[in-house]
C-alpha cells in the first residue's frame, strides 16, 4: 500500500509559524513521525509539501494509479480552493483531510471547507497525532 501525504501552505514552517497554534516540532519532525509509523505498518509513504495550488493540483493529478489512498492538510487552501478539492474528486483515491489546529475554534472563515465533503473522514485539533489518526482511518479503507 501507498499513501502520499499533502501538506499545503506555510507547513513547511512548522515550529517557526505561530508555535502557540502549531506547537514547536518541524516539518521535518512531522514527516520524522509519520514516516516511522507507516514503516512499522508496511506502508510506503511520499510526502509533498507546496506553498502553490496548481503544484498541489498537478501532485493528486500525477497520484492517478499510484497512490493508494492520500491524507492532506491543504491548510489556507481548504477554506479558498475549489481546484483542490476538484482534483480529488476527479482522481477518486480515498482520502482524509487533516489539521493540526482545531478549526471549529478558529476564525469564521476557517469554518468553510471545500476539502470535506468527499473525504472519508477531517482530523482536525490533534496536533501532528491527526495525522497517525488519518493512516488509522485511511488504511482500512484502501485494502
Amino acid at each position: 500500500m501507498k499513501i502520499l501525504v499533502i501538506n499545503g501552505p506555510n507547513l513547511n514552517l512548522l515550529g517557526i509559524r505561530e508555535p502557540d497554534i502549531y506547537g514547536k516540532s518541524t516539518y521535518k519532525d512531522l514527516c520524522d513521525m509519520i514516516s516511522e509509523r507507516c514503516e512499522h505498518d508496511n506502508i510506503d509513504c511520499e510526502f509533498f509539501q507546496s506553498n502553490h495550488e496548481g503544484d498541489i493540483v498537478d501532485k493528486i493529478g500525477e497520484s492517478l494509479g499510484k497512490i493508494d489512498g492520500i491524507i492532506i492538510n491543504p491548510a489556507a487552501y481548504t477554506h479558498t480552493s475549489v481546484a483542490i478539492a476538484d482534483a480529488l474528486k476527479a482522481v477518486n483515491i480515498p482520502y482524509v483531510e487533516v489539521h493540526i489546529s482545531d478549526l471549529s475554534k478558529r476564525e469564521d472563515f476557517r469554518q468553510v471547507s471545500y476539502i470535506r465533503k468527499d473525504a472519508l473522514a477531517t482530523v482536525s485539533g490533534e496536533g501532528f497525532g491527526g495525522y497517525i489518526k488519518a493512516i488509522d482511518i485511511l488504511v482500512p479503507r484502501t485494502k
